[in-house]
């Protein structure tokens, strides 16, 4: 039987390696996100045959992701089936690609049924387009930027460092104590799971490899964001945070953390800033900046 475990910081180097032979472009297949989301989906890992295994249990139920690595893909589905069998759970598996997909049904034809998960669907936009804000579509970002710089002559924008990191969880405390004023039960639940990811994150920072920025206005913290490299030509942003009553700063913390990633990683082609999980606002918010492509995930669930 495959022999899962919790993750821990120490699984990066050889998670890494693992997702480094697939080069993808979708967040789930990121170690950050397996980790810092590890209580709220319940993840667990492992390692065999040259693949990661990663079992969760999300809003599809209990899954697995399409195994991530290289080798016979085939074995390592089968070793899932028998993995699956001894929980009494049905194999399923997902975030899945089209090419997944495809691959799947060569080695399993007619045996697996699929279904589209919109609301995981990831956003990718072409990382010159967010630093520079070009063109007519994204006129109204620019004008809520300047907006921002007039009413916050003193704005600057700041690297995050060990040091600025209690001062981001400050705020992150301040946000969240005003969001819970403004959202409806149902969202308030999915705030507090991200509060849990976001604070896990910054307790392992540097173990994770993670970077980020942040802005103040006379000297207080009123944004940040954070993110790590994702593949070869795309960057994972994790968690953005600013002040929503600041005209403009959502948009500032965007532009000037894409020309900071831009600089220090210059074959970065692509930002992922994730999924919308399906809630309303995020999902007009991602839209509103005309994504160049949408990571498109699949759930395929074995025929009984």
């Amino acid at each position: 039987m495959i022999e899962f475990k919790t993750p821990t910081p120490s699984d990066k180097a050889w998670v890494d390696g693992l997702l480094a032979r697939g080069n993808y472009r979708g967040c789930d297949y990121n170690f950050t996100n397996i980790y810092v989301w590890k209580k709220t989906y319940n993840v667990e890992i492992a390692q065999g045959n040259g693949f990661l295994f990663t079992h969760l249990c999300g809003r599809m139920g209990c899954s697995y992701l399409y195994p991530a690595g290289a080798g016979d893909i085939a074995a390592a589905i089968q070793a899932l089936k028998a993995e699956a069998d001894s929980r009494g759970q049905p194999l399923r598996l997902v975030c899945l690609t089209r090419g997944q997909m495809a691959e799947l049904e060569e080695f399993f034809p007619g045996q697996f049924d699929y279904v589209a998960d919109r609301d995981g669907y990831d956003y990718l936009y072409e990382i010159d387009r967010l630093a520079d804000l070009g063109g007519k579509k994204l006129h109204a970002k620019r004008n809520h930027i300047n907006r921002f710089m007039e009413n916050n002559p003193t704005w600057t924008y700041e690297e995050i460092t060990p040091e600025s990191l209690p001062e981001c969880l400050e705020m992150d405390r301040e946000w969240y104590r005003r969001s819970l004023q403004r959202e409806g039960e149902a969202e308030e639940r999915d705030l507090g799971d991200e509060g849990i990811a976001l604070r896990t994150a910054m307790e392992h920072y540097q173990e994770l490899g993670l970077e980020g920025g942040l802005i103040r206005v006379y000297g207080e913290v009123v944004a940040f964001t954070m993110g790590d490299m994702l593949s070869a030509d795309t960057y994972d942003v994790h968690f953005e945070k600013a002040y929503g009553e600041l005209q403009g700063a959502y948009a500032m913390i965007n532009r000037e953390f894409a020309r900071w990633v831009r600089q220090r990683h210059p074959r970065v082609k692509y930002l992922n800033r994730e999924d919308d999980m399906g809630v309303e606002g995020l999902r007009k918010a991602k839209l509103s900046y005309y994504p160049d492509l949408l990571v498109e995930k699949y759930a395929a669930i074995m025929k009984a």
